[in-house]
């Protein structure tokens, strides 16, 4: 199962940069929408794939790490929206950056994985740091600045590429790596792709130990892990116009990391059943999905234009 599984995600990346995005393009929405459907029902294949091999309990581990992950990737929209907007770069060339940006963070994803899963074989009390981990960073994300409010060109990871790594100061299309005067010079969508490459590793942090409170398979991890992955990036051009309208989604996050870490914590002592645990991840995420749309974040209304003397009527 674990070598067809990934034969089939290196074939499905081999058809999707090789055939169907050969050429940058701009994404519309209604491709986005037909391969966020696509993948979400390959999800829904291999879940009832599961179910018919293993039973209702694999396949609700299954359906519920998948959830929690796809959840989770909202947060990586938010980010992807603002670096691409922050170096300006074009619809053509986002879908070449997320499309590498992804398939490193698949190698990471695994590495993660099978260290968690060797660290959980032999060391059972790590159970209780990933939920205190899960704790702490769902009370952080709940307190914690918007993402509109940074910059990425201030943070430490770019400033650090920039000193490091030779760089042109504008974009060579599609390239991220230029030869111009005898030598390498780095363009901004390299800046971009390890930014990108960063955010995953920082977000795989939260996530991987996530899925592992529903879960201790490492193949149920690995793959409701990849799986959503491997949808985040039509995910992002359908949700990149409007992510921000759903701003309940972020405290809801907040929520759910806490939950789960609150299930490994109370692992040996009070479980908490895979079923409910899938019912309460989907209840917090539909429910900050409808109170987003019902009730909108109030625009600030722009500032009066001052009245001049002379425009103003005579006394």
């Amino acid at each position: 199962m674990w070598a067809g599984f990934v034969v089939f995600v290196l074939l499905m990346l081999a058809l999707d940069l090789g055939v169907f995005h050969r050429r940058p393009h701009e994404v519309s929405m209604r491709e986005a929408g037909i391969w966020s459907a696509v993948w979400m029902g390959l999800a829904g294949v291999f879940a009832a794939g599961l179910y018919s091999l293993h039973g209702s309990a694999t396949a609700l581990e299954f359906t519920a790490g998948y959830l929690i992950e796809k959840a989770l990737s909202v947060d990586n929209i938010f980010v992807f929206v603002i670096l691409f907007s922050a170096f300006a770069i074009p619809a053509a060339y986002q879908h070449r950056v997320l499309f590498w940006g992804i398939l490193g963070a698949l190698v990471m994803r695994a590495v993660f994985i099978a260290a968690g899963s060797a660290l959980l074989e032999r060391f059972h009390f790590v159970i209780y740091f990933f939920g205190a981990l899960l704790v702490i960073t769902g009370a952080k994300l709940f307190f914690a600045k918007t993402e509109a409010e940074k910059n990425p060109a201030d943070s430490w990871v770019y400033r650090t590429f920039q000193k490091l790594v030779p760089s042109t100061r504008d974009l060579r299309g599609s390239k991220f790596l230029v030869r111009e005067n005898g030598r390498w010079l780095a363009t901004p969508l390299l800046a971009v792709l390890v930014l990108v490459e960063v955010t995953d590793l920082i977000f795989a942090v939260d996530s991987v130990p996530a899925i592992f409170a529903v879960t201790r398979d490492p193949f149920i991890v690995f793959t409701s892990n990849i799986f959503a992955i491997l949808g985040l990036r039509s995910l992002y051009f359908l949700l990149a116009g409007v992510v921000h309208k759903f701003h309940y989604l972020k405290p809801a996050l907040a929520i759910i990391l806490t939950f789960v870490g609150l299930k490994l914590l109370l692992a040996g002592v009070a479980p908490i059943p895979t079923a409910v645990s899938l019912a309460v991840i989907a209840s917090l995420v539909a429910g900050a999905v409808v109170l987003s749309l019902l009730k909108p974040r109030a625009q600030p209304e722009p500032a009066p234009v001052p009245v001049r003397a002379a425009d103003s009527d005579p006394v």
